[in-house]
């Protein structure tokens, strides 16, 4: 499982992704009652083909949720080496195990995501992602371990810190959200920083949705390349997936330990490549916590051809949002991810941004609070000018507030984007 796995033939890839997925199969039935309930009418013998892995019932996170841990284990509770969970954005944290083998599988899906970033021998990793139950800070500590690179576990919080050790340390990686990338950078122009002061080549984000013109920002700001990693507790933590720094075009999913599909999040059904749906992922080989196609809830699409790394490996889009995260306007069906993309478009705007959904008078209305990018800027004006370019681009009406600098909350992890006042409003 290293380099020559991602550049084999597409046939053997999925010659052996449907292997593995059958033994996933049977493994579950034969280790956990829900599944064995759940695929009880499910011969494992008869899954050949993809269309074949489509009819086979899929697992939601209500799922796991209703059930203790001990008993969502695919093994006893002896053979458990850790815990961790999600982050429980969303509803309450699902827990996961992992076995050795388990550690050892996530610790080469995390090699992969720093080889793919061009990560070597001689750099320095600066860790800003959470340590704990959420999987990032550890499966980046592990990715490290196993590539042999140099990691500095520092974290989130403390910004301030953080700017001077990326100075006096010199780190050549950093990693963290996306949001946060965005809240260093801020913190470094108030400490009279900038980027020419720091060492940093390529940073690695990710557990949460962010649009291409943040991207553009981070690349910017802290002057390296930007690059996207995918992943979830439910499955392994992150490594699913990551960009490539050759293509810097989607994510390669690594489809020997992972089998992933996208599917119309209505109707269930397998959707064509280029098309957006629901991401669908099966942990193939884990042993302690498996799930069988395991609804994300992330919407997303398989990018059709070949990139230029050279690697065989089906690429995924960036996430454009969840299922439940997208928000109907008087009729229009709308992601944060797409006011995001107007807004950091707009040079005069801080970037940093929350939407706050509320209803007057049985009426739904959208208020989108943003600061100015310099402190005397003309806020009336501003204000005018951003409901303009977002009624454009979004063909509906928002209203704008345009807020005091630093009012804004900053994340140290995923970013609160969306503040849903709606549902108070049915309680008064």
């Amino acid at each position: 499982m290293d380099w020559d796995a991602e550049k084999v033939s597409r046939s053997e890839l999925e010659d052996r992704s449907i292997e593995l997925f059958r033994e996933a199969v049977r493994r579950v039935k034969r280790t956990m009652p829900f599944y064995q309930e759940r695929l009880k009418d499910i011969d494992a013998d008869q899954i050949r083909t993809i269309d074949d892995i489509a009819q086979v019932p899929t697992t939601n996170k209500a799922d796991l949720r209703s059930q203790a841990y001990q008993s969502a284990l695919g093994v006893p509770l002896k053979d458990i080496m850790e815990l961790h969970a999600s982050s429980g954005t969303t509803g309450s944290a699902v827990v996961t195990g992992y076995t050795a083998n388990d550690l050892k599988l996530w610790r080469t899906a995390m090699k992969r995501v720093l080889l793919r970033a061009g990560v070597h021998r001689g750099d320095l990793v600066h860790n800003a992602y959470g340590y704990g139950l959420f999987t990032g800070g550890l499966g980046f500590h592990y990715a490290a371990l196993e590539t042999g690179v140099t990691v500095l576990p520092i974290s989130g919080g403390q910004t301030q810190r953080q700017v001077t050790m990326l100075r006096e340390l010199q780190a050549t990686v950093l990693t963290c959200t996306p949001s946060y990338a965005q809240h260093i950078s801020e913190v470094m122009k108030q400490m009279g920083m900038s980027k020419e002061d720091l060492n940093l080549r390529v940073g690695i984000f990710g557990a949460e949705a962010w649009s291409q013109q943040m991207c553009d920002e981070i690349e910017r700001e802290l002057g390296i390349t930007a690059l996207d990693v995918y992943g979830l507790a439910e499955i392994i933590g992150p490594g699913v997936a990551s960009e490539c720094a050759e293509g810097h075009k989607g994510l390669h999913v690594s489809e020997d330990l992972f089998h992933f599909e996208v599917i119309d999040p209505e109707t269930g059904k397998p959707v064509p490549d280029g098309t957006l749906g629901e991401l669908v992922l099966t942990s193939i080989r884990r042993e302690a916590s498996p799930v069988v196609r395991y609804r994300t809830g992330d919407i997303t699409r398989v990018i059709p051809g070949s990139c230029a790394c050279g690697r065989t490996t089906r690429r995924m889009d960036h996430i454009q949002g969840r299922v439940d995260d997208m928000f109907t306007l008087r009729g229009v069906n709308l992601f944060p991810r797409d006011v995001e993309s107007a807004l950091l478009e707009m040079d005069a705007l801080a970037p940093v941004y929350q939407l706050v959904l509320d209803r007057h008078q049985a009426l739904d209305v959208l208020e989108v609070h943003v600061e100015p990018r310099e402190t005397e800027a003309e806020r009336e004006a501003l204000a005018t000018a951003v409901q303009r370019r977002l009624n454009e681009v979004l063909g509906v009406s928002v209203m704008v507030a345009v807020m005091d600098p630093q009012s804004i909350p900053r994340s140290e992890g995923k970013a609160v984007r969306v503040v849903d006042r709606r549902k108070l409003s049915y309680s008064r």
